[in-house]
């Protein structure tokens, strides 16, 4: 699992191997079988997500176009011909069709705040990373920008990536991604040990944009494939209690910055 950086989003060729991705003079290799934190936020560090329909929206788009055989202005169509979404009516297109899916990654955790998102992907096919990240972005500015009628970019600049190269950084990110993150909610400064650990472990259970309820076995998901950290955490309680130790500051966070936004 190699370095950092974050991807210019340009024109794919699925015979490409592997694609180098540049952001900030730095290069990562996406290569299958490799694992990457990809993130980005709004231009200017605008919200993205304005309302709980936006972050729905944008799930969907992480199922949906999670797929070789899907475009990306799809699920723009599909809302113009069936009206409001949901996943009951993308898992009822999708039978019907009869299309196959072919997943481009492996989505392993999620995060979204109200001016940015985290992801966990293991890159399946070649160029999959750049495939499904310039869907989901194409298809989410269309849709943000339909709904509160503006123009122009909505994210600040090329996504950005990280890949991740040992067990310890991928289980110290999913409690990142899944757990700080969101309690930074409740305390702004919040990088490893909380000043009310117990406090920020309540909120957290009731967070519902993170994939922290999936790895507590509360909640199931069409989006998630745990892959290499379900077997990590092979049961929710050793999930638990590796969070919490963090929390607690019994464990440390033990990631650099370049793992985050500058």
């Amino acid at each position: 699992m190699s370095g950092l950086a974050g991807l210019v989003v340009r024109p794919h060729s699925p015979q490409a191997l592997p694609e180098k991705c540049t952001y900030m003079n730095r290069t990562v290799k996406f290569e299958p079988g490799r694992i990457y934190h990809v993130f980005n936020r709004g231009v200017e560090k605008r919200d993205i997500f304005l309302s709980d329909g936006g972050r729905w929206r944008f799930l969907q788009g992480l199922y949906l176009f999670n797929d070789e055989n899907v475009s990306a202005n799809l699920l723009f169509r599909l809302e113009q011909e069936k009206g409001k979404m949901h996943f009951g009516i993308l898992r009822k297109y999708m039978k019907e069709t009869g299309i196959e899916r072919k997943p481009l990654v492996r989505i392993m955790a999620d995060c979204l705040k109200p001016n940015h998102y985290h992801l966990v992907l293991e890159e399946v096919q070649d160029n999959g990373i750049s495939r499904f990240m310039h869907k989901l972005g194409t298809g989410y500015t269309k849709f943000f920008n339909k709904k509160y009628e503006r123009v122009g970019p909505l994210f600040q600049g090329p996504f950005k990536a990280v890949e991740v190269k040992t067990d310890e950084q991928l289980m110290y990110l999913l409690a990142y991604i899944n757990v700080i993150n969101p309690g930074q909610e409740l305390e702004p400064e919040l990088k490893s040990a909380a000043q009310d650990p117990e406090e920020i472990l309540r909120f957290v259970e009731q967070y519902p944009w993170s994939t922290h309820l999936e790895y507590l076995g509360k909640r199931e998901s069409i989006i998630v494939d745990k892959g290499r950290v379900g077997e990590l955490f092979v049961t929710p309680k050793k999930y638990r209690e590796f969070v919490t130790d963090i929390i607690r500051g019994k464990q440390r966070l033990t990631l650099e910055p370049k793992w985050f936004f500058e």
